[in-house]
């Protein structure tokens, strides 16, 4: 047995802990960037809490999914005031903003240098500068990875800039951020977090550290994440919620995804759609043609018994099948009311380019299955 780990030099989690901003980001220096979602009013008692401490903040807001260019005009600002850190406050898309802010502040030349599938490919050589990641849903875990998912218009494709160098320095995950999330973005980014817990335990490169976080996280997930859709301030199960996506963001960083998220990179690139909401509605179709692949393919792999183990996780029932737990996953999509991929303009002709796009992603090696070009088409046929 062998494997790594790497989180975050310090994690800070509680309710009213994102008032210890401040006093946490002096320790970094007197100049941040503030990279904010679309709505940088969110972060009027962040940024106050910054001029109480003597620090002098630059906001920068990322309207929708970061794309190289967005990176691009933060580094630049970053740049021309001289900040000495960089503090993301949003979703997914602003964290992964300021880890790739951060990165290429610190590091010689342009994105497309370290960028893989468009880019060179290159190696963050230095580490970035100070991040301090504050996410306000409850769903990617982006405060406690190593990578930052980009978007590129003129290749229609998402890609990664991913080195252990962007690990943010500080997460400080706060769940009161999240009860005012609208009923959607709890469903869409509360199915992300459980995704990003099935995958990581179901994959290739599953280990004990990760095993023990994505049981613990399936577990919260399943018993709070309807709770928290029916009732935003519900405290405990926002609570739940919380720790779910930041166990997640561990989990997948230090041992990998699957063929969920293989497709959720080519699909987000090429349609206008949200992360967790195509995820969701990949999810039971995934499971299913996993189970299926298995079994005929590797009738002997641990996986299996894996998937055994989410669908007690998931229902509660100390007797439940995998079946049971593709059902759970599939009401739950459904009650939710996670809209079918078809939504965001997937049709039957896109197949055969998802499907090439996605056996090549990085994501789908994890899968705890090789599934052929058919296995993957119908993955897709179900989902739109």
């Amino acid at each position: 047995m062998r494997f790594e780990f790497a989180t975050p030099t310090r994690i800070i989690f509680g309710a009213g802990t994102v008032r210890e901003t401040g006093s946490l980001a002096k320790q970094f220096g007197r100049k941040a960037l503030v990279v904010t979602g679309r709505d940088p009013s969110r972060a009027e008692g962040l940024l106050g809490d910054l001029r109480d401490q003597g620090l002098e903040a630059f906001t920068f807001s990322v309207f929708g999914e970061p794309e190289v260019e967005t990176v691009e005009q933060g580094v630049r600002l970053a740049k021309r005031q001289q900040c000495e850190l960089v503090i993301g406050f949003g979703g997914g898309s602003a964290l992964d903003a300021s880890k790739a802010i951060a990165a290429l502040f610190a590091n010689p030349g342009e994105l497309l240098d370290y960028l893989e599938v468009i880019g060179r490919g290159k190696i963050l050589s230095q580490p970035s500068v100070p991040v301090v990641a504050i996410p306000t849903t409850a769903g990617t875990g982006a405060e406690v990875t190593r990578n930052a998912v980009l978007a590129s218009r003129q290749h229609r494709v998402k890609v990664s800039l991913r080195s252990p160098l962007m690990i943010p320095t500080v997460a400080l995950v706060d769940p009161e951020l999240t009860y005012l999330l609208p009923q959607a973005i709890t469903a869409s980014t509360g199915l992300d977090a459980l995704t990003q817990l099935i995958e990581p335990y179901v994959c290739s490169r599953a280990n004990p550290l990760t095993d023990a976080l994505c049981a613990h996280g399936i577990r919260r997930a399943a018993g709070s994440l309807r709770l928290a859709h029916q009732n935003g301030r519900n405290i405990v199960a926002r609570e739940d919620m919380a720790v779910a996506s930041l166990f997640g963001g561990m989990a997948l960083a230090n041992a990998g995804l699957g063929a969920v998220h293989g497709f959720a990179g080519p699909i987000g690139g090429m349609f206008p759609s949200p992360h967790g909401a195509v995820c969701a509605a990949l999810l039971p179709h995934v499971m299913e043609a996993n189970l299926r692949a298995l079994r005929q393919h590797q009738p002997s792999s641990d996986a299996l018994g894996r998937y055994e183990e989410v669908g007690r996780l998931l229902t509660g029932a100390p007797t439940a099948t995998a079946e049971a737990g593709v059902e759970w996953v599939r009401q739950l999509v459904s009650d939710l009311q996670i809209p079918r991929l078809g939504t965001y303009g997937v049709h039957r002709e896109h197949f055969p380019e998802l499907v090439e796009k996605a056996s090549q992603a990085s994501s789908m090696k994890a899968n705890p299955v090789a599934l052929t070009a058919e296995e993957l088409g119908e993955i897709l046929e179900r989902a739109v």
